[in-house]
């Protein structure tokens, strides 16, 4: 509506149901009522809460649109009648509520975004479970889906937002008074949803999330008015990590000044260069950051040359109030050349206070050179020198030919250039060796007099100095380059192999040797082997390589990987650099052993969970069943044994049928829980022979009464094969199929017939009864599944899944096809019992 100022937006967020929301909210229209505020209930959900209700007396209420669903009549919100009304305030309970099918928007905060475009302040509510941003973490907490979910951005936007906060002690006695459900759920809801840990959590959440509103409108008003000093409307303070061994000394002495404030925050950051080819151990980082979460704060990483600014950038960024730097490890001469970063963070920190913390480590760092000639090749060194040994002679040579035309300045550049040339190739040794042997050559053939080394002018010795300072500083680019390409490739192979590695352990396709097998096989090493750390000694988890018999446990060296874990490697000593990339393979393999125990865990708590389930199952199942027979015979026997009961002949001969036919209801129930949990434990243990259908299949149709027997016909070839089976088991089998398609075909045909395909035998059980849909026809194999199509009383849904387990127990298949015509077919495929071989009869001796 062009022209019109949107409505206001007040929100009532609560941990969970029954804390007081819709309370609050209607207590806030009574105030504004009270002050002449027009205003109007839209729609508010009472739950049959008394109190609540209550609290809308007074209050105009606005009817509500009826939508029939399904032959259901449900009531939503009628937005049209809230337009048509346009009240200065209208009350819409549970924001994130979904509407019925056939209203014009999907979920009500669309009705609601609605109301607001016509001008109109609502007053809403959620429930932090029902932001989306929050579902799974909710769904993790309590187990629950929430199917009710309201985008983010759309609470985000409400001018007010109200928390309404319970203790969970307060809400579980609010529940246990019968103030939130009614009394049959209250036991159910405080022993599931409403626990003190899903309510501690589900609490936890709420406080957070609205907390870090109140952080962006904070700076989001900041922005708006220019505003770029800090506000310590919180304490927060940063500590700077190097990876150095001061980290944890640093870490500590935040944490502690953190706990002096009372509710501050802590976060820790370390700056990467932007080369990525320097930096700290990812060892020691990966430690300093676990201690910082242990203490409850936070670790960054940021980008950044200037390592001061990028501190004072984080800082500021996320309103800090203090940093806490450590001092320079570096010498005390150079800290009074340059100040370092502690001094440019002081003098640059503004309003934030700068803490230099002192430590064991500082000035520890004493001065040395760095090494010029480790990245090159010996091959190039050697190649450098050969350069050097026969360029100097050579360029003697052509100059001297040059005669009087070649003056002093060409010799001085043409061996300057000699001597670059050898410090690009060799580096120092070879560049300093072509120095000085051209500063003799030029001396001794082109200063006068020639013939012997004079050193008379000034010139002479800039000279020589001239070569020997470039040789030096040619040779350390080179030097420098050389490094930072080896180092690049380095770390692109380790960073390809670990990707590599870790890929394998989160995929979990490759176990523990095969991962200790790419570490050895990466090192060049001859074993290793991974050993672990109990209280009953070492034990060795994992190895790979050929050990070498004749060496000792002190030939082997230990890695330490975790507490616990440790690699022992064989083979050749691993310089340093080499053993830091080793420990992040080793933890990468300690991650894959977790991982298979895990997931060996989680197999058994699998097992066990099916169990559980299983005997929850079971005791919910039977619970009924048992009681009809057992119910059946007790009041039979009472009333025979009774005096108080004149009964004639036929009324206990009737008595007397109710008992035998509970009795054999309770013997195939019996059985069958027996059969069931024989196979969940896996206990069962046919005895295969050659056994023969036809026999099995009569012991079972006498179980059947008469009427039931004379339903069944039997349709195959009288030259059967017999079967590999356990007769008893091949019994029990075809006895459950065939009740089970006389109880579910009442009245009808039931068909059994057989016949034999390659080296197999199929038994089809055929019925006409109302069949099984394609969806549930694996269902029916589960079991205490019975579909909704048996009346409590008539079996627990075992027979079917007794039936498969026996059946591949005897190493066949049973499987249910649709009858032709309507029904189902149960088909059991048995191997046909092998044919014994008639040896020939011995003749007599002679």
């Amino acid at each position: 509506m062009d022209g019109v100022a949107r409505g206001t937006l007040r929100i009532y967020l609560g941990a969970a149901p029954g804390v007081g929301k819709t309370f609050a909210m209607l207590g806030e229209a009574h105030r504004r009522a009270s002050r002449g505020t027009d205003v109007v209930v839209g729609l508010v959900e009472t739950h049959g809460r008394r109190r609540t209700a209550e609290q809308i007396e007074g209050l105009e209420v606005l009817s509500r649109k009826q939508v029939t669903h399904r032959g259901v009549t449900l009531t939503e919100l009628d937005v049209d009648v809230v337009l048509a009304r346009h009240p200065e305030v209208v009350v819409v309970d549970e924001l994130a509520h979904t509407n019925a099918p056939g209203s014009p928007h999907e979920k009500r905060w669309q009705d609601v975004d609605d109301i607001l475009a016509a001008g109109i302040n609502v007053l809403t509510t959620v429930n932090v479970q029902h932001l989306e941003s929050l579902n799974d973490v909710v769904e993790s907490i309590t187990g629950i889906t929430q199917q009710e979910t309201v985008p983010d951005a759309v609470v985000r936007r409400a001018d007010q937002i109200e928390l309404v906060d319970m203790t969970p002690e307060a809400l579980r006695r609010r529940l246990a008074h019968g103030n939130v459900y009614p009394a049959e759920r209250v036991d159910a809801a405080l022993a599931n949803y409403f626990r003190v840990g899903n309510l501690t959590a589900l609490r936890e959440l709420a406080l957070l999330w609205l907390a870090d509103r109140v952080d962006e409108g904070l700076r989001r008003y900041k922005a708006e008015h220019d505003i770029d000093h800090v506000w310590e409307a919180r304490e927060r303070v940063v500590v700077a990590l190097t990876g150095g061994p001061e980290g944890e000394t640093l870490i500590r002495r935040a944490s502690r000044v953190v706990q002096r404030t009372g509710n501050g925050a802590l976060l820790a950051v370390h700056v990467l260069a932007s080369d990525g080819l320097t930096g700290a151990s990812p060892a020691a980082l990966r430690s300093q950051r676990a201690l910082v979460e242990s203490l409850g704060g936070s670790y960054h990483q940021v980008v950044g040359d200037d390592v001061a600014a990028a501190l004072l950038e984080f800082a500021r960024g996320v309103d800090a109030t203090q940093l806490v730097i450590g001092t320079s490890r570096r010498p005390r001469w150079a800290r009074a050349v340059r100040s370092g970063i502690g001094g440019q963070a002081v003098a640059d920190s503004g309003e934030i206070d700068v803490h230099i913390v002192t430590h064991a480590a500082a000035g520890s760092r004493g001065w040395r050179l760095p090494p010029l000639t480790g990245a090159l090749t010996a091959r190039r060194r050697w190649l450098g020198l050969a350069v050097a040994l026969l360029g100097v002679p050579a360029l003697t040579a052509a100059l001297l030919a040059g005669g009087a035309a070649v003056s002093l300045s060409v010799v001085l550049n043409t061996f300057l250039l000699l001597v670059l040339a050898v410090a690009l190739v060799g580096g120092l040794w070879p560049a300093l060796a072509a120095a000085v042997l051209g500063g003799l050559a030029e001396n001794w053939f082109f200063v006068d007099p020639t013939g012997r080394l004079t050193v008379h002018q000034v010139d002479d010795v800039v000279s020589l100095l001239g070569g020997l300072v470039l040789a030096v500083t040619v040779a350390t680019v080179v030097d420098r380059s050389a490094r930072r390409a080896t180092v690049a490739a380095r770390s692109q192979a380790e960073t390809a192999m670990l990707a590599s590695l870790s890929r394998a352990v989160l995929a979990g396709d490759r176990g523990l040797p095969s991962l200790l097998e790419q570490i050895r096989e990466a090192f060049g090493l001859r074993a290793v082997t991974m050993v672990e750390h109990t209280p009953d000694g070492d034990r060795v988890v994992g190895t790979c390589g050929r050990s070498d018999p004749s060496s000792s446990e002190d030939d082997s060296e230990p890695v330490a990987v975790t507490d616990a874990l440790a690699l022992h490697l064989e083979g050749r000593t691993l310089p340093a650099s080499e053993r830091r990339v080793l420990v992040a393979f080793a933890e990468q393999a300690a991650v894959g052993l977790q991982q298979g125990r895990l997931s060996a865990q989680a197999a058994e708590a699998e097992r066990l969970a099916a169990g559980n389930s299983m005997r929850t199952a079971l005791l919910a199942a039977v619970s009924h069943d048992l009681r009809t027979p057992l119910a059946g015979i007790k009041a039979a026997v009472s009333a025979l044994r009774s005096d108080d009961i004149d009964l004639d002949d036929a009324d206990r001969a009737e008595l007397v049928v109710t008992i035998d036919e509970s009795a054999d209801r309770l013997t195939s129930l019996v059985e069958n829980l027996l059969d069931m949990s024989r196979l969940q434990a896996g206990a069962v243990s046919p005895a295969l022979s050659a056994s023969e259908l036809p026999a099995a299949m009569h012991r079972a149709l006498s179980g059947l009464e008469g009427p039931e027997r004379a339903r069944v016909t039997l349709d195959w070839p009288d030259d059967l094969p017999p079967v590999l089976a356990d007769p008893g088991l091949l019994e029990r089998v075809v006895a459950n199929l065939v009740s089970n398609a006389v109880r579910h075909a009442p009245g009808g045909p039931v068909t059994v017939t057989a016949g034999t395909l390659s080296d197999r035998l199929e038994l089809r059980v055929v019925d006409r009864g109302p069949g099984v849909p394609l969806a549930d026809r694996e269902r029916v194999f589960a079991p205490f599944q019975r579909l909704g199509d048996t009346p409590a009383g008539q079996g627990v849904g075992l027979g079917l899944a007794v039936a498969r387990g026996l059946t591949e127990a005897m190493d066949g298949t049973l499987t249910a096809e649709d009858t032709p015509g309507g029904g189902l077919t149960m088909v059991v495929s048995l191997r046909t019992a092998p044919v014994p071989t008639t040896a020939p009869a011995a003749l007599p001796s002679p």
